[in-house]
């Protein structure tokens, strides 16, 4: 049975930063394909935040982060991160984490496209 298990969320300041972890288990965590999603308050659907491959070699990310957030892969804990700086206003969502590409050797952007996901864990920014 596969459990991604999200921590580190909050309420923070505008300019602050923050870290999302995602704890894999009943999965090979170095042959996962992972990414972040995030649904803002009133929308519908979750958008895509950033992806990363099994290797953690190559890392993509929605045009909206600016260089601001980092995803990686630790594989000694089966953990994936988000690291987030200089958050915004506009970052306040639900974040989710998500593993397992429906299709081998994609790094998939559309949720649709990921098979297990955590429960989801809120970020609030105040301005």
């Amino acid at each position: 049975q596969v459990q991604l298990v999200q921590s580190g969320g909050g309420l923070v300041q505008a300019g602050d930063s923050l870290t999302l972890s995602c704890v894999a288990s009943g999965l090979i965590f170095v042959n996962s394909v992972m990414g972040w999603f995030r649904q803002a308050p009133g929308q519908e659907g979750a958008n895509f935040v950033a992806a990363i491959s099994m290797n953690g070699g190559r890392a993509d990310y929605a045009d909206f982060v600016e260089g601001r957030f980092i995803i990686s892969k630790d594989m000694a804990k089966n953990t994936l991160f988000l690291r987030m700086s200089n958050l915004k206003p506009e970052d306040t969502a639900v974040y989710y984490c998500a593993a397992e590409a429906r299709r081998p050797g994609v790094v998939p952007h559309l949720k649709d496209e990921y098979l297990y996901w955590g429960q989801g864990t809120q970020i609030t920014v105040s301005s």
